[in-house]
């Protein structure tokens, strides 16, 4: 089981820091805590849990799930959806690795 890393003020800055409840999430997406399960189910997301076993979500991790609710709002298959990120998110790596070797002169 996971869990939560002590909070402090360097977690106030961190993408990755698990701060938001399911019902939070769901709340600031306008979605329902099953939307967020099912990306938990899909395997786009894995939130961190809490002692207590309940999800708690990064703000990383809210950025992938608002990027899921348009995806799937505008039509698109939750499973299409999952994929798009995932290749959305494989780009966007490659893009910053290929400026880094530019600048380094390689």
């Amino acid at each position: 089981m996971n869990v939560d890393p002590k909070p402090g003020p360097a977690s106030f800055d961190d993408d990755d820091y698990p701060a938001f409840t399911m019902g939070r999430a769901a709340e600031m997406l306008g979605t329902t805590p099953g939307f967020l399960r099912s990306l938990d189910e899909a395997k786009l997301i894995t939130p961190q849990r809490s002692e207590g076993g309940h999800r708690r979500y990064s703000r990383y991790q809210l950025r992938i799930a608002a990027r899921a609710r348009e995806l799937v709002d505008q039509g698109t298959a939750l499973e299409a959806a999952c994929r798009i990120i995932i290749l959305e998110d494989q780009l966007a790596e490659a893009l910053r690795i290929n400026e880094e070797m530019r600048r380094q002169g390689k």
